[in-house]
């Protein structure tokens, strides 16, 4: 009886997933193009059709360990940073009440400079939002942080300093970028994003 329910649950949610819809925003027409992975990047109508056409492989893996009220939340984030098979992934789940738990997941994903990013992502369930999710993108760039922020974040605002050498700049809301000096000439940018 027991498996039944289980097996019932993992039906109900692939359905739901199937025909859940992604909330990503589209982004300006000014938009740079070269830039950390983020979820608001993704256009909305490739994000929906990926979404609706079946789950993502990582979240059928979280589902299967038995993350069940994240998995919309978890196909939404995966889908729009464009986790690929050309990706690394970790999920890193609890081994009793995964779905009642934190569910964190850590990406090494490429980048369109040739090396790559490396994103660590959280999944809240019992949330006001059913699911809420936070992510830091960290990224190295082979230039100094004030060129980064020129080229690739120049429709964000800099609010100074966070304290001595790191820059934050203000993305809305739920979107930070912070920006670290790395050696002589190059920067390490930490891309936080909430999803509420």
């Amino acid at each position: 009886m027991k498996s039944f329910k289980l097996v019932a649950m993992y039906s109900a949610l692939l359905l739901v997933l199937s025909v859940a819809t992604v909330q990503a925003q589209t982004p300006s027409a000014g938009a740079t193009v070269v830039s950390a992975p983020t979820v608001q990047a993704a256009s909305q109508a490739a994000v929906q059709a990926e979404s609706a056409s079946r789950p993502h492989p990582v979240t059928l893996a979280a589902a299967q360990q038995g993350v069940l009220s994240c998995s919309g939340r978890i196909n939404q984030v995966v889908t729009a940073l464009g986790v690929t098979d050309n990706a690394g992934v970790a999920l890193m789940l609890p081994s009793v009440q995964a779905d009642q738990r934190l569910a964190p997941l850590t990406l090494e994903m490429p980048t369109t400079l040739g090396s790559s990013a490396y994103i660590s992502a959280t999944f809240a369930p019992n949330q006001a939002n059913g699911c809420g999710a936070s992510y830091d993108a960290v990224v190295y760039w082979p230039k100094s942080c004030d060129e980064v922020t020129q080229q690739s974040y120049a429709a964000l605002k800099v609010l100074g300093r966070l304290k001595k050498d790191i820059v934050m700049l203000d993305g809305g809301a739920t979107t930070k970028v912070f920006l670290l000096p790395a050696g002589a000439a190059g920067c390490i940018s930490i891309k936080r994003e909430i999803m509420l």
